[in-house]
């Protein structure tokens, strides 16, 4: 009885384990670099360890990024930027030097892991008018060879992340689902390429659009809570436009016979600034909703078992084009320099943890200096040539400094130009006298450096010159788990054994 006694706590603690490394081993996140001072990558890797991320996507091979993924354990998606779609098309060299360039050597000389290849972005977006449609598939095939001819094939997956926007419903319910008439011979080609060689396809959801395109758009359905306005599709009931939004491309699949291809959820989140449903409160409320699936290994009616889901994304990103709209900075979870926006159970009593070792320029400010006048006639000039240079985002109608009157709306376009120039001497001069430097945190209700009551931050910037460069960060939380769990395994055999 002893003996199994011995087994039975072995067992549980065993199930323990594998129930606390649930979060950690499938919880991913998109971590986009298009950044003024962007964080150093060895300061975001161990964030990432830190938080349970164990799966990253990128959206272009930065080398310093990868290699600062180098032996972390963390699992990497790496991204083929559509402007080289049509390079990597015509020339299945120029893949194979990609190949080499952006995989091979990341794997051999540094031990990235990584998993897949992702083939554009969205390239098939309406927005893009058909630019990367003759590119996109020979593209996936050329690079497809060149993993294979570097031993590579059977590691690296390839594939291609879509919108939402090429598949749809006639009949406004998921089981209508089907490709867009105009590419759907497309999809099919790229679908049974992806078929055929083991790759998923990766599909990016965002509910926040659904709102931000139709102000009439039934607010909870946007969210996983809604039951005030479900879509029924026979048997089903669906509150929430994740759901059946996932589930119109399963049908989609299912009709041109590719019912078990695997699904990957490429980017899914909720900005906190730049429109007024872009706000703390909703993307807490998203993001939570979203986490709580996932722990809870909730699928979709179509498809029970939950898809790998990778969050968008993990910090802000400040040089990123804002032509969809003002929000496009905002995606992060995290602030520009790794600090919380707000607060996220992770699962298992785990929160999220801010960057650690950031350095700051120094603690200074450029505003609208007390004694100018907001009647000169230089000021709008002075605040649209700021907001040309430097991230004003923040102070659109409905974003979180909207609020604020003319002198402090210039005071924060003056130090957002001031940060971005890194503090140089003479960049807080340009406005003609009328902005001023001073060491008081200007943010409203400010009460201490980078935090306020508000969610109306005057931000300084990262030192980017003051980081040192480390890579090989260690061993990640996922791989720590993945030793545990097999010495328990070797330790019950050993006990059995012994009986």
């Amino acid at each position: 009885m002893e003996h199994f006694h011995n087994i039975f706590i072995l067992w549980t603690i065993l199930l323990v384990t594998i129930e606390k490394g649930f979060i950690a081993e499938g919880l991913g996140v998109n971590w986009g670099t298009r950044a003024t001072h962007p964080l150093p990558p060895d300061i975001v890797v161990k964030m990432l360890k830190e938080n349970g991320f164990n799966k990253v996507k990128l959206f272009e091979a930065d080398p310093g990024v990868l290699k600062a993924l180098g032996r972390s354990g963390v699992q990497v998606m790496v991204g083929i930027p559509n402007d080289m779609l049509a390079t990597l098309s015509a020339n299945v060299r120029a893949a194979e030097q990609w190949v080499q360039q952006n995989v091979s050597s990341f794997i051999s000389k540094n031990g990235v892991n990584i998993r897949y290849v992702a083939v554009g972005n969205e390239p098939f977006l309406k927005a893009y008018k058909d630019t990367f449609l003759n590119t996109t598939y020979p593209a996936l095939e050329n690079v497809q060879a060149a993993l294979i001819k570097a031993g590579l094939g059977r590691q690296v997956k390839v594939t291609v992340p879509i919108n939402a926007d090429v598949y749809q419903t006639d009949t406004g319910v998921p089981s209508g689902g089907n490709f867009r008439s105009d590419i759907h011979g497309l999809m099919m080609k790229i679908v049974k390429f992806l078929s055929d060689n083991g790759g998923p396809l990766t599909i990016n959801i965002y509910p926040f659009l659904s709102l931000y395109a139709d102000p009439h758009f039934p607010m909870d359905f946007a969210f996983f809570s809604g039951t005030s306005s479900p879509v029924v599709d026979g048997t089903i009931s669906y509150t929430n436009v994740f759901e059946a939004n996932y589930d119109t491309l399963v049908w989609a699949l299912e009709k041109n016979g590719f019912g078990s291809l695997p699904v990957i959820v490429g980017e899914i989140g909720w900005p906190t600034d730049g429109d007024s449903n872009a706000n703390i409160e909703y993307a807490k409320k998203f993001n939570q909703g979203l986490l709580d699936r996932i722990s809870r290994g909730i699928g979709t009616p179509k498809r029970p078992t939950p898809p790998d889901i990778y969050i968008f994304g993990l910090v802000d990103e400040d040089a990123k084009s804002t032509e969809p709209g003002n929000f496009e900075r905002h995606w992060g979870i995290f602030y520009y320099d790794g600090a919380i926006k707000y607060q996220l159970n992770l699962g298992n009593n785990q929160t999220l943890k801010p960057a650690k070792g950031v350095r700051y320029l120094a603690r200074k400010w450029c505003v609208m200096a007390p004694d100018a006048n907001v009647m000169d006639p230089n000021l709008p000039d002075s605040i649209n040539y700021a907001c040309t240079y430097a991230d004003c985002t923040s102070l659109g109608y409905g974003s979180s400094c909207g609020g604020l009157d003319v002198k402090n709306n210039a005071s924060y376009a003056f130090n957002m130009y001031y940060q971005t120039m890194n503090q140089q001497k003479g960049s807080c001069e340009r406005f003609h006298n009328l902005s001023v430097i001073t060491t008081i945190d200007p943010s409203p209700s400010s009460s201490n450096f980078g935090r306020t009551s508000s969610n109306c931050r005057f931000e300084i910037m990262i030192d980017v010159g003051r980081h040192e460069t480390k890579v090989n960060p260690g061993t990640s939380s996922a791989t720590k788990i993945k030793h545990y769990f097999s010495l328990l395994l070797f330790v019950l055999v050993v006990v059995i054994t012994e009986m």
